[in-house]
């Protein structure tokens, strides 16, 4: 739990714990989350070759990095619509299916952005 006595230095200290909390939780409980970061240690080495500029190589990692942002936001969607209840709800649904829309809309930017600049 956050201290919301905590400023300056000591807040943005508790926020890195919080923080590097998150990625530990999303990677023991999400296996998409771990997938798309060994797909990110692929195409990272792969964008620094094969990107002409480093515009390029910044819009091809940053392409993956954006997919694994919008799978954190989606994991944190669906730890609260399930800390909420396990029964079946619309919007529960709902609140997961627009989650992993997003995911997928992310990945196709991704796939867009790789073919058009290696294209």
């Amino acid at each position: 739990m956050a201290n919301p006595n905590a400023k300056g230095v000591k807040r943005l200290i508790n926020a890195c714990f919080f923080s590097v909390a998150g990625f530990k939780a999303t990677w023991t409980h999400e296996e998409a989350f771990r997938q798309e970061v060994v797909l990110f240690v692929v195409t990272t080495p792969l964008a620094i070759w094969l990107g002409q500029s480093n515009i390029e190589k910044l819009l091809l990692i940053g392409s993956i990095v954006l997919v694994m942002l919008v799978e954190l936001l989606n994991s944190a969607v669906e730890a609260v619509v399930d800390r909420v209840g396990l029964e079946h709800h619309e919007l529960s649904g709902r609140a997961k299916d627009i989650g992993s829309a997003a995911v997928m809309m992310s990945l196709a930017w991704a796939a867009v952005t790789w073919a058009l600049i290696l294209l």
